[in-house]
């Protein structure tokens, strides 16, 4: 069993920034990839930005260059560093992580989500 437990979100102004912050804790062998996401209302989950264990990572055309991710291995801990927002990234953002339990079963779970508000 694994938990995410997500961080800071919140209500900024546009042009503001917020740092999200996603612990995993539970049996974890390997976490291969953690990740964002997110749900604005009405509408389907979307791909921010996932980051591998080796650093490779992949983001939407539309958080580049104002969005970073990274990680901390150590800590089992994915950030998202928001810089530069907009009241179109109003959302739910919601971590995830992939990667193997002990006796190699695979694993993908999601955090209960947070809430990031952007005023115009």
């Amino acid at each position: 069993q694994v938990q995410l437990v997500e961080s800071g979100g919140g209500l900024v102004q546009a042009g503001g920034s917020l740092r999200l912050s996603c612990v995993a804790s539970g049996s974890i062998f390997s976490l291969a990839v953690m990740g964002w996401y997110r749900q604005a209302p009405g509408k389907q989950r979307e791909l921010v930005a996932t980051i591998t264990s080796d650093g490779s990572q992949n983001s939407d055309d539309s958080v580049k260059g104002r969005f970073t991710i990274s990680r901390d291995n150590a800590k089992n801990t994915v950030y998202l560093q928001m810089n530069s927002l907009t009241p179109e990234d109003t959302a739910v953002y919601y971590c995830n992580a992939m990667g193997w339990l002990p006796l190699g079963r695979k694993f993908n779970y999601w955090g209960q989500g947070t809430q990031v508000t952007v005023s115009s």
